[in-house]
């Protein structure tokens, strides 16, 4: 028999249960029918009725009790310094413990290694301005996906903008780099630009090509294809090096 097709979305669904006897083996086949409809909506609309979604419950418990577990820890080292702060200072009001109070001592050691240049300050300027252009990065998409131009319709929008973004923002890079290399009076600035420009991007495509590697020795589909990767191999020294060397000579 027969039954009325179901819509998917309809409430109150009648689901009768079929009889089956177990005394014998029986062959039950299962067939469904599928209708299209025409909808007036558009392809690249589709997903606004999800993203659009007003009713999310808002968890204000968690929400308040970490705040108020920040607040709590913030006021504990607060007492903590102010007290140490309080003690110091007392002490060197003294004058009974002037003389004691010259030889420093704990914490007040730290004020000779502040201004002192790192044995690597190449490197540290490196890590500094990369760790610039990868917060541009993350900025500038975050901007990009909460303004609604990176939609879920489009596959793979959000990768493809990250990685056009870590391009663009690779001038930020080599002058912020530039920047706190000069600050540490550091002499080879060509050493330190071709450092920011090869340094993070050499190592992260090294292990991105090895494990592509694996996957191509596992005849996987899910390998990136030869091409794919000669042109990230032109953005990065066609795009990246060049900005780099910019943010550099402004820098």
């Amino acid at each position: 028999e027969k039954d009325q097709p179901n819509e998917c979305g309809q409430k109150n669904l009648k689901i009768v249960p079929l009889d089956v006897d177990g005394s014998e083996a029986k062959k039950v086949v299962f067939t469904y029918d599928a209708e299209w409809r025409y909808s007036a909506i558009r392809w690249a609309s589709r997903w606004d009725i999800y993203l659009n979604m007003t009713d999310t419950p808002m968890h204000w418990f968690s929400i308040v009790n970490s705040f108020m577990i920040v607040l709590f820890l913030s006021g504990m080292v607060a007492m903590i310094l102010a007290r140490t702060l309080r003690r110091d200072l007392t002490r060197y009001n003294d004058p009974e413990l002037k003389e004691e109070a010259q030889e420093e001592t704990g914490w007040k050691l730290v004020h000779g290694d502040v201004f002192r240049p790192p044995s690597q300050k190449s490197l540290l300027a490196t890590h500094l301005g990369t760790g610039c252009q990868v917060f541009g990065m993350a900025l500038v998409t975050m901007v990009c996906a909460a303004l609604g131009f990176l939609s879920p319709a489009n596959r793979g929008a959000l990768m493809i903008a990250m990685l056009v973004c870590f391009v663009l923002m690779a001038s930020f890079a080599g002058y912020w780099s530039s920047r706190i290399y000069k600050m540490f009076q550091g002499t080879e600035w060509k050493r330190n630009t071709l450092s920011t420009a090869l340094l993070f991007p050499g190592v992260i495509f090294t292990i991105y090509l090895g494990l592509n590697f694996l996957i191509w020795s596992q005849r996987s589909a899910g390998a990136v294809p030869f091409w794919t990767m000669f042109v990230l191999v032109a953005l990065w020294c066609g795009v990246s090096v060049p900005l780099v060397v910019v943010g550099s000579y402004f820098g």
